[in-house]
């Protein structure tokens, strides 16, 4: 092996050996594909975790002392211990990072061989903390550890996925901030897009007259509620997107397509349009308009000389349909603004009638996944 070392890898080749040998053996051949599944799924995610182990080990091994290594805090560690270990969870499996520690009396350990690595401070790997945030979007915490488990083979707790997904969330605004696109050509779109969506509140976090409801609440049903009940545990969270978007006219065939016409659907994929330069903000709060003029804000941010067209999307909100067009108003634009079929179908049954203002074009149009 390079660098001087034996076989840094020999267990994971042993567990490689062990794989083949079992698939190879009679146990294996009086198991169905489900059983195999379950076994190779399992002793698969073993061979990953042990590769990642001896691949640590070997960097730890092949580590070179330095002479003196100096923090943030501008202290100079000139003492230099090996065999310093910490855990590491990743979507494989725990594994154990050993490197060097440099000291100072007084002073915190420094280990340059975690900032090489990338290492989070906490135990669970930037992996895990993906699994975590992507998951958290999607159900309670409870099922999003459960979904991780069911992923790694790493057990995970509601508390700790509830943590990571916090954290993760902190690093939204300096995600932002260093990713936002510049000005793009005049051909292309800008668009914009708003909803709202009630969101489970903790009892703390409700308005006076919500929670006071929610806490008279009597169900009809123990366990769910029925037709027309509500729980009273919700408020209303505003979101904003913006994004740009290169045209791709489209005719009525790429978006209704007939049942088993793969060639028309082949068409669709590749005539959709796609987003790019994505930015998006959200908040529980009662003031829509704010949270909409935070949209036009990172719009004209983009195009400053009002030179692109610019395009809003929402689903018929009346609040929301009236502040796009006071904003289009203040900043001069003409913004046409895009419905799905369905909610034009709600607007046109109502009592009131909506006004197109010379800065606002209403277009009721049926939008392919707005």
């Amino acid at each position: 092996m390079s660098g001087g070392t034996a076989d840094a890898f020999a267990a994971s080749r042993e567990q490689f050996g062990q794989i083949t040998g079992w698939l190879d053996g009679p146990d294996a051949a009086g198991l169905t594909a489900a059983g195999l599944e379950d076994r190779v799924q399992a002793d698969g995610r073993e061979l990953l975790r042990l590769l990642f182990q001896d691949h640590l080990d070997l960097r730890a091994v092949r580590e070179e002392r330095l002479g003196e290594v100096t923090g943030a805090d501008q202290v100079t560690r000139t003492r230099a211990e090996t065999g310093h270990a910490r855990a590491l969870a990743t979507v494989f499996g725990e594994v154990t990072v050993t490197r060097i520690a440099y000291r100072a009396p007084g002073a915190p350990n420094l280990h340059p061989a975690d900032a090489a690595l990338n290492l989070p401070e906490e135990k669970h790997s930037h992996g895990m903390r993906k699994l975590a945030a992507i998951e958290s979007a999607r159900g309670s915490f409870e099922s999003d550890a459960a979904a991780i488990t069911r992923a790694t083979g790493t057990v995970a707790g509601k508390r700790q996925v509830e943590q990571l997904a916090a954290r993760a969330a902190a690093d939204v605004d300096g995600f932002y901030a260093a990713r936002r696109p510049g000005p793009a050509g005049d051909e292309v779109l800008l668009v914009m897009q708003y909803d709202g969506k009630g969101i489970v509140m903790r009892p703390e976090a409700l308005r006076p007259a919500t929670a006071k409801a929610a806490a008279a609440a009597r169900r009809k049903l123990a366990t769910r509620l029925s037709p027309g009940e509500k729980n009273g545990r919700k408020r209303m969270a505003e979101l904003a997107a913006v994004h740009d978007a290169v045209p791709e006219p489209r005719v009525p065939a790429d978006i209704i397509t007939r049942p088993g016409d793969d060639s028309q659907q082949r068409h669709r994929r590749k005539q959709r349009p796609r987003a790019t330069g994505k930015w998006l903000t959200a908040s529980v709060t009662d003031d829509v308009p704010a949270v909409i003029a935070a949209g036009f804000g990172e719009a004209g941010r983009r195009d400053p000389a009002r030179a692109r067209t610019w395009v809003a999307l929402v689903d018929g909100n009346r609040q929301q349909i009236e502040a796009i067009g006071a904003q289009a108003a203040r900043r001069g634009v003409t913004v046409p603004i895009l419905i799905d079929f369905i909610h034009v179908a709600e607007l046109s049954a109502g009592p009131d009638s909506l006004e197109s203002t010379s800065s606002t074009i209403l277009m009721f149009t049926l939008c392919n996944r707005c």
